[in-house]
Parts: C-alpha cells; sequence; structure tokens
C-alpha cells in the first residue's frame, strides 16, 4: 500500500473515532434534528461534525475530563455563537453583540492548550475549547479557539488551565483567527 495513501487512512480513521462525541461542557449539544417541509417525515438528519470547523467535540474516549462549569470566566457557547459569511471571497466572522461586547476587555477563559513551540514553559500557544485529541487535527474551528500571548510563561498541561487578560475579537486576521488575548497571564 502506498506510505502516503496510509497516511491519510490512518489521518481519517483518527479524526472519524470523533463520531458520536459530545460537545464539551459547557458548550451544550445541538439538536438531532430539525423540521423540514420538504421531507416526507418531516425531519431531516443533523449535519455531522467536520473536522476543522464548528465548536468541537469532546472524544468520548478522551482521557481529560470535560470542562467544569465557571461563573469567573467567559463561557465557550458565548464565543462559538458566531455565524460566518463571504466577503471579498474569504470567509470572515459575523459576532453576536455579547462577543463584540468581551472586545479590548480583561476576560478570564478556561481551556486546553494547544502549544505553538517546544518546552515546558509557555508564551504563545492556542486555549482550545476541548482537549486535542489528534496530533493532525485541529480541536475544532477558529470560534473554538484563542490564541494566547503572556506576560510571564504559563507551564504546559495537559488538564485545563485558565488565563487572564486583554481579549482581542479580531475582524480581519491574516491567520483565520477569530480571538487572542495578550498580556495574559495563568490563573488557578
Amino acid at each position: 500500500m502506498n506510505p502516503l495513501f496510509r497516511g491519510a487512512l490512518l489521518l481519517l480513521a483518527c479524526c472519524s473515532g470523533l463520531a458520536g462525541a459530545q460537545l464539551s461542557s459547557p458548550l451544550g449539544t445541538a439538536p438531532a434534528s430539525k423540521p423540514s417541509s420538504e421531507s416526507g417525515s418531516g425531519t431531516t438528519p443533523a449535519v455531522p461534525h467536520v473536522a476543522g470547523q464548528g465548536p468541537g467535540v469532546h472524544s468520548p474516549l478522551s482521557p481529560f475530563a470535560p470542562l467544569a462549569a465557571r461563573a469567573d470566566v467567559v463561557a465557550w457557547s458565548v464565543l462559538t455563537d458566531i455565524k460566518t459569511k463571504i466577503q471579498n471571497r474569504r470567509i470572515v466572522p459575523v459576532y453576536t453583540p455579547a462577543v463584540a461586547a468581551l472586545n479590548q476587555k480583561t476576560q478570564r477563559l478556561q481551556g486546553f492548550m494547544v502549544p505553538l513551540g517546544p518546552g515546558e514553559q509557555q508564551r504563545h500557544f492556542l486555549l482550545a475549547s476541548v482537549p486535542p485529541t489528534c496530533s493532525f487535527c485541529t480541536p475544532g474551528g477558529p470560534e473554538s479557539m484563542v490564541e494566547v500571548r503572556t506576560r510571564e510563561p504559563v507551564k504546559y498541561s495537559l488538564n485545563a488551565v485558565v488565563v487572564e487578560g486583554k481579549f482581542h475579537v479580531l475582524q480581519d486576521d491574516p491567520y483565520g483567527l477569530y480571538y487572542r488575548i495578550t498580556e495574559a497571564v495563568g490563573v488557578n
């Protein structure tokens, strides 16, 4: 078997292992079907999750617990509740008033670290709503990740972490990011 084809099959198997997974707390769940006037049964099947878009899913096989609900952090359900539109041949986010109100203010976020470089101490990383389940797959779409730049290094952890810093709602990021926190510090 061609090694490239074998690698693609492994990647597909890894990512498809998310089928049936639940959304990580406190995101909630999506309805299983919606009414449709076009089908004879009155319902249409839900659109399956596609890797790399949407709020992300917490694999039932994950050794890490889903995020516990906390009143002192911005809920991922707020950040992932956005729409997108096509503008100048690009997909751009359309933020809700609740998300727009967070811009340029100090916020706390809880999530899972996705390091962008080697080392036990991280100054630049992504914070994701769900833990990564595959080294080749993003845990969700851009609405489920926040770029974090810290004042002081934060110790890498596989478990959930909390950071606090100046929150930025990005309008036209060249990397396709929707959110960033700068001047962040780790919080217990």
